[in-house]
C-alpha cells in the first residue's frame, strides 16, 4: 500500500468570495474522489450570501476526499476537499486516515464526544481539539467513560464505534433531534443521499412520545421534557419549512438593518410618461440601439442619472464612525433583479459616464447574467442608488427601503392607459407612479423633492435629456 506524506495532500478551503462573508452553502459537486484535476479547473457551485459562485482548485493533482455532501453550510477557512497533488502517489484506501486516527492512544478518553473521532462531521468539517491527553495507566474497565457507555450499547447491536456511521444531517437538524430527545440513528433518512430531514425527526419522535422512557440508565435529564415535544411539531401536509439562508438571509438581515438605521423618508409622484414610451418605439428602430435592450427601464435610468448631476447631494452615504456625510464623485447605479434564489441588487459600475447605448448594453448583461444566476459577488458591491420596477408586477408603486450604505432608492410602478387631463382635455394617456425613499439624516425633503421632480419632469418631456444632460 502506498503511503501517502503530509506534504502530498492539499486541502482546499472556502474562500472568501465576497467582502466579508463568513459562509457558503455546497450546492453542486463537479468532481469526485479518483478524480484528476488541474489548476484553475471548477471543482464546486456554492451560494453565499450574495449569488452563486463557481470555485476553481488551484492546484493539480488527484481528488482524494470530498468533505462536504451538496446541501452542507460551510465556514469560510473550512477544508472543503483534499487533493493529491501532482507527482505524488494516490492511496490505495481512501480509509487509511481514518483507519490512522483511531490508532491514536485512548481516544474514548480523550473527547467527551465520540463523533469527535470520526474524521468528518456533517456541517461542521473535520472534528479538530486544542488539547491532547495522555493514556492514563492501568485499567479503566471499572469506570467506563461516555464513549465506552456508548460502545456497550452499540454492542448490543452488534456494531462498534468504528463500523457505526455518523447520520448525515444538517446542523438545524441534528438540534431539533437532540431537543426532541431523539437518536438520529434509528431515524430513517427521506432526503436526498440519505439525509436525514425535520420531518424525518418529527415523524421519529411522534411514537416515542406516547412511551414512557424504559431506558434510564442512559437517559440524562435533559431528555426529560421530550414528553412535551408534540407541540413543536406540525402538520406537514399543510406547512412547509423553508431554511432561511444564501441570498435571501442576507436580504433580511440588510433590511432590518437599514429600517432600523436609516430614518426612510418616501415621496410619490404621477406623472404623464407617454412621450417617453413613444421614444422607447423610435429608439428601438434607431440603427444605433439594434440589438440592444431598450425598454422604459432603460430611459428611467437615464432620467435618474440627470437628476442626479443635477442634485449631486442625493448620490452620498453616511458614515456613523466619523459622523461625515460621503459625496460619490460616481454612480454606480443599482437594478433589483428578482431571481429564484431571491432578490439581488448588482449595480452598473460608473453609469454615469455611459452613454444611451452603453447603457442599455450594461443593463442588458445584468438583467441576462442574473436571470442565470451568475452574478458575481463584486457586481453587487458599492452601488450608490438603487431602482426597482415593481411595475413589472403590475403593481402600481411602492416605499422600497434603501440597500446599506446608500441614500436614495428609486421605486417605478406599473405604466398604465388612464384617462389625464392634456392640454385642457381629458385624454387616455400613459401614465405612472413614482416613488422616492431616501436617507434623511442625510437628504432633506427640498433634496429628494428636487430630485423626484428632476425624473419626472424628463419622463414628460424626454427632450430634457438633451438639454439637462
Amino acid at each position: 500500500m502506498t503511503t501517502m506524506t503530509d506534504a502530498s495532500v492539499r486541502e482546499f478551503k472556502m474562500p472568501d468570495v465576497g467582502e466579508g462573508l463568513t459562509e457558503a452553502e455546497i450546492l453542486k459537486w463537479y468532481v469526485q474522489p479518483g478524480d484528476t484535476v488541474t489548476d484553475g479547473q471548477v471543482v464546486c457551485e456554492v451560494e453565499t450570501a450574495k449569488a452563486a459562485v463557481e470555485l476553481p482548485i488551484p492546484y493539480d493533482g488527484v481528488v482524494r476526499e470530498l468533505r462536504f455532501p451538496e446541501g452542507t453550510t460551510v465556514d469560510v477557512g473550512t477544508a472543503i476537499i483534499t487533493v493529491a497533488v501532482a507527482g505524488a502517489a494516490a492511496p490505495e484506501a481512501p480509509e487509511a486516515p481514518a483507519e490512522q486516527q483511531r490508532a491514536e492512544p485512548a481516544p474514548a478518553a480523550e473527547e467527551p464526544k465520540p463523533e469527535g473521532r470520526q474524521p468528518v462531521l456533517v456541517g461542521y468539517g473535520v472534528a479538530t481539539s486544542s488539547t491532547k491527553r495522555r493514556p492514563r495507566k492501568g485499567p479503566q474497565a471499572d469506570v467506563p467513560g461516555p464513549a465506552q457507555a456508548i460502545q456497550a450499547e452499540l454492542n448490543g447491536h452488534g456494531a462498534t464505534l468504528a463500523e457505526k456511521p455518523r447520520p448525515l444531517a444538517k446542523p438545524p437538524v441534528r438540534k431539533l433531534a437532540k431537543d426532541l430527545g431523539v437518536d438520529l440513528a434509528s431515524v430513517t433518512p427521506s432526503g436526498p443521499d440519505g439525509v436525514i430531514t425535520r420531518e424525518d425527526v418529527h415523524a421519529a419522535a411522534a411514537p416515542s412520545a406516547a412511551e414512557p422512557a424504559a431506558q434510564a440508565p442512559t437517559t440524562t435529564p435533559a431528555a426529560a421534557p421530550a414528553a412535551a415535544a408534540p407541540v413543536a411539531s406540525y402538520d406537514t401536509a399543510r406547512e412547509t419549512r423553508v431554511p432561511v439562508k444564501g441570498v435571501r438571509k442576507a436580504t433580511a438581515q440588510a433590511m432590518v438593518g437599514s429600517a432600523f438605521t436609516a430614518p426612510h423618508v418616501t415621496e410619490f409622484v404621477t406623472v404623464d410618461v407617454t412621450r417617453t414610451m413613444r421614444l422607447v418605439e423610435e429608439l428601438k428602430q434607431d440603427k444605433d440601439m439594434q440589438g440592444l435592450r431598450v425598454n422604459p427601464l432603460l430611459l428611467i435610468a437615464k432620467a435618474l442619472l440627470v437628476a442626479i448631476k443635477r442634485n449631486p447631494e442625493i448620490n452620498a452615504s453616511w458614515d456613523e464612525a466619523n459622523q461625515e456625510i460621503v459625496l460619490k464623485h460616481y454612480v454606480n447605479l443599482g437594478i433589483a433583479a428578482a431571481t429564484p434564489r431571491g432578490l439581488i441588487v448588482p449595480n452598473i459600475k460608473d453609469a454615469h459616464d455611459k452613454t444611451l447605448p452603453q447603457l442599455a448594453e450594461a443593463l442588458g448583461e445584468l438583467v441576462t447574467t442574473a436571470r442565470e444566476g451568475k452574478t458575481s459577488p463584486a457586481a453587487m458591491q458599492g452601488g450608490t442608488v438603487t431602482i426597482t420596477n415593481v411595475g413589472v408586477f403590475g403593481v402600481d408603486t411602492g416605499t422600497p427601503l434603501l440597500n446599506p450604505g446608500e441614500s436614495a432608492i428609486l421605486a417605478v410602478g406599473a405604466i398604465k392607459l388612464q384617462p389625464w387631463v392634456h392640454k385642457g382635455k381629458v385624454k387616455p394617456r400613459q401614465v405612472t407612479t413614482l416613488a422616492l425613499s431616501f436617507d434623511h439624516r442625510l437628504v432633506d425633503g427640498e433634496l429628494g423633492s428636487k430630485v423626484l421632480a428632476d425624473v419626472a419632469a424628463i419622463l414628460e418631456q424626454p427632450k430634457r435629456l438633451i438639454t439637462w444632460g
